[in-house]
């Protein structure tokens, strides 16, 4: 645009600096990096499907009779043994660049599933770790609970078969901590949790599960809301305490008790009922989910057909238009020169007071002239009828026309 501009007076093309030139010297503008996301998540992030899952928890709840202590919530989550994240950390003004903190940079992987309830509890949490068979070792120098359950697989991931075993020890834990005769258990879409073995267990044990719609967990999930991240960032400065301590390399040995550490730290019933508060289940919320939701994508609709003549700038004909236009001016961010316009609009503001009460006056003396020729108006046809025609009649017609003159007059008046 700004090229075109230039080309209808005859000069060049803008320079490379004039976009940010321009933005500087734009109170109204600014620039900012934009934030790459995912489709899937953004597709999801509709507000019909949330509000129709929200109504999906509140009618399953109002059927079967669940309380808001027995819903609960259940998930995995990937750590990386070795791994750490990225921190806020001090350095001197003098340094070039970002400072590096060394990791062990063990990848072996374990799986953790945890549970929550919405009453602010947990459920012991259920580790996974790559193997074939146990070794006590892990267990006698970790100290864990001993409610604690860890299983193995080839890869350090669930599977069906281990989604069962887990939900057997989720039952063993809450079922007599239950308020209801039904709990109900809010699950993702991995295959895991629908898998016909762990759905028939939960349907002998009267545990309802509900499914939230996928690529959605970051928003309806508790324990993606408020639980997995504190327990990664927790679990990363354990692992840097270790660096630190001169551990270069974390085993099974070394992860336990900086896990247990760490879980501890996260798993907190405050962190926990503010979980479900954030994914807007207990108290059921939608508005704490919807108002999150910035990113929704649609099909475009087709452009409307272009007016014939184009767009061009009018002064404001009302005070309405008036008020259009110069609070767009207004609500800017106030500089010297739109200071010196607000202070102009206040004074067409009094004229234009002063001139709509001008209007008003004006109109109702014209409604009063107007009363009073009518006035006058009846008054000479009653006179002219009564000297003519109202001579020679009875009393009560010459009453009568009296009194409707007389009612005529009051209505005008």
């Amino acid at each position: 645009m700004a090229d075109k501009l230039l080309a209808a007076r005859g000069a060049g093309q803008v320079g490379q600096k004039w976009p940010a030139n321009f933005v500087k010297r734009t109170d109204s503008l600014r620039t900012c990096f934009n934030q790459a996301y995912d489709r899937q998540r953004a597709l999801c992030e509709d507000p019909a499907l949330i509000r129709t899952w929200f109504k999906l928890v509140e009618e399953t709840k109002a059927k079967y009779g669940i309380c808001d202590e027995d819903v609960y919530n259940f998930d995995e989550a990937g750590f990386m043994m070795g791994k750490i994240t990225t921190q806020l950390v001090i350095t001197g003004a003098e340094r070039r660049g970002r400072p590096k903190t060394l990791q062990p940079g063990n990848r072996e992987w374990v799986t953790l599933i945890a549970a929550i309830s919405a009453a602010g509890w947990l459920v012991p949490p259920f580790l996974i770790f790559a193997g074939q068979y146990h070794l006590s070792a892990w267990y006698e120098e970790a100290e864990i609970p001993r409610d604690w359950a860890i299983a193995v697989s080839d890869n350090g991931w669930t599977n069906n078969e281990l989604g069962v075993e887990w939900l057997k020890h989720f039952n063993a834990h809450t079922q007599a901590r239950s308020i209801g005769a039904r709990r109900l258990l809010i699950v993702d879409g991995h295959k895991s949790h629908q898998s016909l073995a762990f759905q028939e267990l939960c349907k002998e044990n009267n545990i309802y599960t509900l499914c939230m719609p996928p690529h959605s967990s970051h928003l309806l999930q508790p324990l993606d809301v408020g639980c997995f991240s504190p327990l990664k960032r927790a679990y990363s400065r354990e692992v840097e305490s270790l660096m630190r301590n001169h551990i270069n390399h974390i085993t099974k040995l070394e992860f336990l008790p900086a896990f247990k550490i760490a879980f501890n730290r996260a798993f907190t019933p405050a962190n926990i009922c503010s979980a479900f508060r954030g994914a807007g289940l207990v108290p059921l919320q939608p508005e704490a989910v919807l108002s999150k939701v910035d990113v929704q994508l649609r099909t475009p609709t087709p452009p409307a057909a272009l007016p014939e003549a184009p767009w061009v700038a009018q002064t404001p004909s009302n005070a309405r238009e008036l008020e259009a236009q110069s609070s767009l001016i207004l609500l800017r961010k106030p500089t010297a020169q739109r200071q010196r316009v607000g202070g102009a609009l206040k004074g067409v503001y009094r004229s234009m007071e002063y001139l709509q009460k001008e209007l008003e006056r004006i109109y109702w003396l014209k409604m009063r002239l107007t009363s009073r020729l009518l006035m006058k108006s009846v008054k000479e046809e009653h006179d002219q009828a009564s000297a003519s025609g109202l001579k020679g009649a009875a009393p009560g017609a010459r009453r009568l026309g009296t009194t409707h003159a007389h009612a005529t007059l009051i209505l005008l008046i």
